[in-house]
């Protein structure tokens, strides 16, 4: 799961990066992050859970859910968790690497 949070937050990152201007919205990043992470948890899911069987989640009790490995209620989670991995992730670059300060606006 390690690797699978690790992957998400470079992923995000590059998201931000390739989609940099002066004046960012963050609802536009968190959509496509929330997206990312969703395909990626699906596909962990499939190989861990189903491929290999190791069980480590299930959402098959849970609303709207897809073979048990994805649902909305955590999508919705990770469309909101993304907010703060976002500016962690530009926050970083900005004082690791002397690169521009954020600015960003809401929509």
């Amino acid at each position: 799961m390690f690797i699978l949070g690790g992957l998400c937050f470079v992923l995000i990152g590059s998201i931000s990066r390739y989609y940099s201007t002066s004046k960012r919205s963050f609802l536009i990043y968190q959509g496509i992050s929330c997206l990312v992470i969703t395909i990626l948890e699906l596909v962990f899911g499939l190989v861990l859970n189903i491929v290999l069987k190791l069980d480590v989640w299930d959402y098959s009790n849970l609303k709207f859910n897809f073979l048990g490995q994805i649902c909305l209620k955590y999508s919705i989670f990770w469309f909101f968790l993304s907010l703060p991995a976002i500016v962690f992730y530009d926050y970083i670059r900005y004082w690791l690497f002397g690169e521009e300060k954020p600015d960003y606006k809401l929509i």
